[in-house]
């Protein structure tokens, strides 16, 4: 009876000093939250931690560029470039670290030398918040190859587009842009505002202070040369999106064209290269002579880092067909409307490069494209190295992979168009151009 009892007691006094531990454990974890909504409580946020899960993930899987993401409140240092996650994570080691090189060519060694480093830490920063922001950052540079419009385009804002319809969710994004070359933001302001409508572009150096985010996206999505893959995308986009996006960045509701009273002339817009020392058009007053004798009104477009964005689009926006020889000066071709018509001039040995960088995106941006390529005697190749050189007979064994010889065809060379040849083609780009005004008329 005796040890009946004992028994009894024993397992009463079992469940008691579970009880007891229980009592325990919610107090502790209710201390606990305290202290943890307190140390939230420190950097001004309002926030709620999701708890048991990365705060820091990286993917490293594609060969051009890698991209960051961190859940959680975010403090920039200006000074060592370093984003700190803020939450519960903080008093949790081994803190994560990781780094990455925000510009999507990161195999390329010459881009990437341009371009700044940061790093991701779950570890505790040792200073408070400057500036607290309500809305996600997008981290990236402007290093590498900017300042060329053909890669600002393609490395930079078609990978925004990308990035925001990819991982943003529809949410208004701030963008924090490092390496930024002199005169790149001024150029560019009117496009990265419409980016980002409700918020101040933050340059990382001209910052003074720390400045805080609820979350944070470091790094680009970039899909290829010129293209954006809808089926990579949640809500799919095209490059026609992008083309719709840029005329709500340039052109405001009801700017009409120019040239509005044209009595049916063509407008041709022809992209110069002058005094670019390679690829130019030595005979280019012979060009536009034959152009404007075929039915065309002419008019040149002279790029360079100070002419103002909006007055290319304006004007490329407002012809029927763009001229040009293989270059950078060939991406305004986004700009074009549906049914204009691109004429690419194709030297000698950069035939894949003209397929690739802008015959492609003209069949995904509806234009109509003509390709003219150089032969030979057009060449100043054969005037340098003779028309039977291997240099211009055959490139490719002539460049055996190796870069130092393909920029013979990028730098070394011009052209000067065959004018009875050229006519043909001119012609033929004018029926385009023709059907194209009666279409839209």
């Amino acid at each position: 009876m005796l040890e009946g009892k004992t028994s009894t007691l024993s397992i009463t006094a079992i469940w008691f000093s579970i009880l007891g531990l229980i009592i325990i454990f919610q107090i502790n974890v209710v201390r606990d939250s305290t202290r943890l909504m307190l140390s939230i409580s420190k950097w001004n946020w309002d926030f709620e931690v999701t708890y048991n899960t990365t705060v820091i993930t990286c993917d490293r899987s594609n060969e051009t560029y890698d991209i960051c993401t961190i859940n959680s409140p975010t403090l920039l240092d200006q000074t060592s470039l370093t984003l700190f996650t803020l939450g519960t994570h903080t008093r949790t080691q081994p803190y994560i670290h990781m780094k990455i090189q925000p510009y999507p060519l990161k195999n390329d060694k010459k881009a990437i030398t341009l371009v700044s480093e940061f790093t991701l830490t779950s570890a505790p920063p040792k200073s408070s918040c400057g500036v607290t922001h309500h809305s996600p950052a997008l981290v990236f540079s402007v290093g590498g190859y900017s300042g060329n419009f053909y890669h600002d385009i393609n490395e930079i804002f078609i990978p925004i587009f990308i990035t925001i319809n990819s991982l943003s969710n529809g949410q208004d994004v701030i963008l924090v842009i490092t390496d930024v070359k002199h005169g790149w933001f001024e150029k560019y302001v009117d496009l990265l505002s419409t980016f980002s409508p409700n918020h101040t572009i933050i340059n990382t150096s001209n910052l003074t202070t720390t400045h805080c985010f609820p979350s944070a996206i470091v790094g680009l999505i970039k899909h290829g040369q010129m293209i954006i893959n809808p089926k990579l995308l949640p809500n799919p986009k095209t490059l026609l999106d992008f083309h719709g996006f840029l005329k709500g960045a340039y052109m405001k509701k009801n700017t009409p064209l120019l040239f509005p009273d044209n009595k049916g002339k063509p407008i041709l817009t022809l992209v110069s290269r002058k005094g670019s020392y390679s690829r130019e058009i030595l005979n280019q007053d012979e060009v536009i002579k034959l152009a404007e004798d075929v039915g065309f009104d002419v008019h040149v477009l002279e790029p360079s880092i100070n002419f103002p964005v909006a007055d290319a689009f304006r004007l490329i926006h407002s012809s029927n067909v763009m001229l040009g020889v293989h270059g950078a000066g060939l991406t305004n071709l986004v700009f074009l409307r549906q049914g204009s018509v691109l004429v690419q001039v194709v030297p000698i040995g950069l035939e894949w490069a003209s397929e690739t960088y802008y015959n492609k995106p003209t069949k995904l941006l509806g234009l109509d494209y003509v390709e003219y390529k150089i032969e030979a005697n057009e060449s100043s190749l054969s005037w340098e190295y003779g028309a039977e050189s291997l240099v211009v007979k055959n490139p490719k064994a002539f460049r055996q992979g190796k870069w130092s010889k393909h920029l013979v065809y990028l730098k070394e060379q011009n052209v000067k168009i065959d004018i009875i040849r050229f006519r043909n083609c001119l012609t033929t780009v004018y029926e385009k151009a023709k059907k194209f005004i009666n279409s839209t008329s």
